[in-house]
């Protein structure tokens, strides 16, 4: 996340000169309430449900989709196709964790890996070329 949180910060300053700082801080401001969500649920989960703690990774991929789709407003058009990626991906992964007792670690590392490198090729490429050569 912080890689992303760089590259949108210098492609947005780059691409919006006049309007970058204001973009960042609006799609932040959208997205902060799932990171606390996802916080908040979690400690929920592990201190009153620990045995429904396999669900996390796939509740994590949920909530974290809605932050996307929040920010998506401030952030380049193909940004929905990430926030679909982590929604399928964490129904996914609740549909096949049901088995598992405990976090499976690859339910989170392959979903969140592929998905930010989603995210790298959407700030790279998701700006029209009029976008991009703007000044």
């Amino acid at each position: 996340m912080a890689l992303t949180g760089v590259e949108t910060i210098l492609r947005s300053r780059r691409v919006h000169t006049s309007l970058a700082n204001e973009m960042i801080y609006h799609a932040t401001q959208q997205f902060l309430p799932a990171l606390g969500a996802g916080l908040m649920l979690s400690l929920v989960v592990i201190r009153f449900a620990p045995h429904a703690v396999w669900m996390l990774p796939g509740l994590w991929q949920v909530i974290f989709s809605l932050g996307v789709f929040a920010s998506c407003r401030f952030l380049p058009r193909h940004m929905y196709l990430v926030g679909m990626w982590y929604l399928a991906t964490g129904l996914t992964s609740i549909a096949l964790g049901q088995q598992a007792t405990s976090l499976a670690p690859w339910l989170m590392g392959i979903p969140f890996g592929i998905g930010q490198l989603l995210v790298a090729a959407v700030l790279q490429f998701g700006y029209n070329y009029k976008d991009r050569h703007e000044t």
